[in-house]
């Protein structure tokens, strides 16, 4: 029986249009929405946000953006998601804009959410992606922020995560699926919609992702390949990429705040003291001089 949250891609990997495409209606939840492109060169894209925010995410190749919230030229290094670090374009609501391809091609993710906010439009550069090389072992990860808590938007938070084949990833298994707030008035937990896409260094690759509540009244385990997009809606969600298979994920997450704040499960949450040293094929993308002095 098909996963009602995996979501398989509508076009091969060298097809151009709309490679993959889910709204919140689509996923049974209430904010959160995603596409991913791949455009020629000199193709225009044109789109509104009306009451929406929005964040273009390059996954490859170069553009040019105009709108009625700034421009910005030849935006984009890196060819694919294992070649660089990332640039993204932040644009807020009612917002008209035109990207334009520059490159042989460009793959591009496209996050939306409705909001009654207005924040200022933000290129973001490699310069501005922080770097983490989070967890140990075989659970060593690098997770490079994009839209991170505490960015000038409402409700969207953006990172993307690369594990090395064999290894573990979101992991111990975490959940944000409660709003807790602790005594000090500080979120601890968030209530968050969160869309995993997928792509591998090889693109035969695949990974084994485990999604659960404590109740088990949700327990799926999805094999997640090349352009897949998983769902999470509740409960914990570990993540688990085939040996010789480097693993690259884009998470978007929009919910009842602007933060990554989790809860470990509990019985997994010890593994976390067994971390003894980092996987030194991590990381692997990194920031190149040029792109630190110009941000």
């Amino acid at each position: 029986m098909p996963s009602s949250l995996l979501i398989r891609p509508r076009l091969a990997a060298d097809q151009f249009g709309v490679t993959t495409r889910v709204t919140a209606g689509d996923a049974g939840w209430n904010q959160l929405n995603m596409e991913v492109r791949r455009l020629k060169k000199g193709e225009l894209l044109e789109q509104k946000t009306d009451g929406n925010e929005a964040a273009l995410v390059l996954l490859g190749g170069r553009c040019s953006v105009r709108s009625n919230h700034g421009s910005w030229q030849d935006v984009g290094r890196r060819k694919n998601v294992f070649d660089g670090m990332p640039y993204a374009l932040y644009v807020p609501r009612r917002t008209d804009y035109a990207l334009e391809v520059v490159s042989d091609s460009l793959e591009v993710a496209i996050a939306w959410t409705a909001t009654d906010e207005d924040h200022p439009a933000r290129l973001i550069t490699p310069g501005d992606s922080h770097i983490e090389i989070r967890g140990g072992n075989n659970a060593t990860r690098q997770i490079n922020s994009i839209i991170p808590p505490g960015f000038a938007c409402h409700h969207l938070v953006c990172v993307e995560v690369y594990t090395p084949g064999g290894n573990w990833s979101s992991y111990p298994p975490h959940k944000h699926d409660v709003h807790k707030v602790n005594a000090q008035g500080e979120v601890v937990e968030g209530d968050l919609e969160e869309i995993y896409f997928y792509q591998f260094k090889r693109r035969e690759g695949y990974a084994f992702q485990r999604v659960y509540n404590d109740a088990r009244s949700l327990d799926e385990s999805v094999v997640a390949q090349h352009n897949d997009i998983v769902l999470v809606p509740e409960g914990y969600h570990p993540v688990c990429t085939a040996y010789g298979y480097d693993c690259y994920y884009l998470n978007f997450l929009a919910g009842s705040a602007q933060t990554l704040a989790a809860t470990d499960d509990p019985s997994y949450a010890w593994t976390r003291e067994t971390w003894d040293k980092k996987d030194p094929r991590l990381p692997m993308v990194e920031h190149k001089m040029e792109e630190m002095v110009a941000s």
